[in-house]
């Protein structure tokens, strides 16, 4: 008996590479809640760039916002304090992660100074867990803290600086973290450095217990965080991190302009033009189509 015929499938004379492509990528290690981070070689990093730096906790430690995990992580924040290369000029704390506004010499001077941090914060951090446990000394928690690599994204524009500020100060409103029933009378985070931001839109005047200790924090000495970011206005405190539209991009800068007594004319008349063109083409959003932005 003749055996089929095997049809052949007519490939492309050029070896097709890259692209997207479905279910391609890293896989997820099994018991994580989301991909790890890539060993890709480090950014550079100057004097002059600032660094928005994120920590991510294992799952057993996603109750960062209590007052012993607080004392915990600002005793790391103490232990990296007089670093001359290194230092933290902002910080949130959020129930699974830590955003950090950093500012290093280099490279080399971030990586040994976030070293250090996590090194202090997770000792203490098992410390806590195990305490809480009732944990004896023989059988206390030790290894592993956070999950992967931080996370870094390097400043290098004002825009950038501005939006790190408002996204690492207001963070917690952006969880909902504002509407838990002990926080809601308060306008800022008292699980961050925002007591020490000078930055604000609006006088904060806060009655902070008197057994409240401000976290650790550094004054910045970039260009970018100290009056750079400046030009786009002061951060209002009720502010929600996220992303605007072109309308409320150019209502910003306006306003900043303004404050600095030049004219916002053609800043305005390029985003009337833009959101021109996004409702020609059907793009708009129903909030700027209502004109509710």
């Amino acid at each position: 008996m003749a055996r089929p015929r095997k049809r052949h499938i007519q490939q492309s004379l050029f070896k097709q590479r890259g692209g997207k492509r479905a279910r391609a990528g890293r896989r997820i290690t099994p018991g994580r809640y989301r991909a790890s981070e890539p060993h890709r070689a480090r950014p550079k990093v100057t004097k002059s760039t600032p660094v928005h730096v994120t920590l991510r906790v294992v799952q057993v430690l996603h109750v960062l916002r209590t007052l012993d995990t607080y004392r915990a992580l600002r005793q790391a924040m103490v232990c990296v304090y007089r670093r001359a290369n290194f230092r933290i000029v902002g910080i949130s704390i959020e129930q699974s992660h830590v955003h950090l506004l950093v500012e290093a010499h280099d490279k080399l001077a971030l990586a040994r100074g976030m070293q250090a941090f996590q090194i202090s914060a997770a000792k203490r951090l098992n410390a806590v867990y195990s305490k809480w446990r009732g944990l004896s000394f023989k059988d206390r928690r030790r290894g592993c803290v956070f999950t992967d690599r931080y996370n870094e994204e390097v400043i290098t524009n004002r825009r950038q600086a501005r939006h790190a500020w408002s996204y690492v100060l207001n963070n917690w409103r952006r969880h909902n973290e504002d509407r838990v029933p002990e926080l809601r009378g308060f306008a800022i985070d008292p699980f961050s450095s925002a007591p020490s931001f000078d930055g604000w839109a609006r006088p904060i005047r806060e009655s902070w217990p008197p057994t409240y200790e401000p976290l650790p924090v550094r004054r910045a000495a970039s260009w970018l965080l100290t009056v750079g970011w400046r030009m786009y206005g002061l951060i209002d405190p009720h502010e929600v991190p996220g992303k605007r539209t072109d309308r409320q991009r150019g209502t910003a800068a306006s306003d900043a302009l303004r404050a600095l007594g030049l004219s916002p004319l053609p800043l305005e008349r390029a985003a009337r033009r833009r959101y021109s063109d996004r409702r020609a083409t059907g793009t708009a959003s129903v909030g700027e189509r209502e004109g509710r932005t």
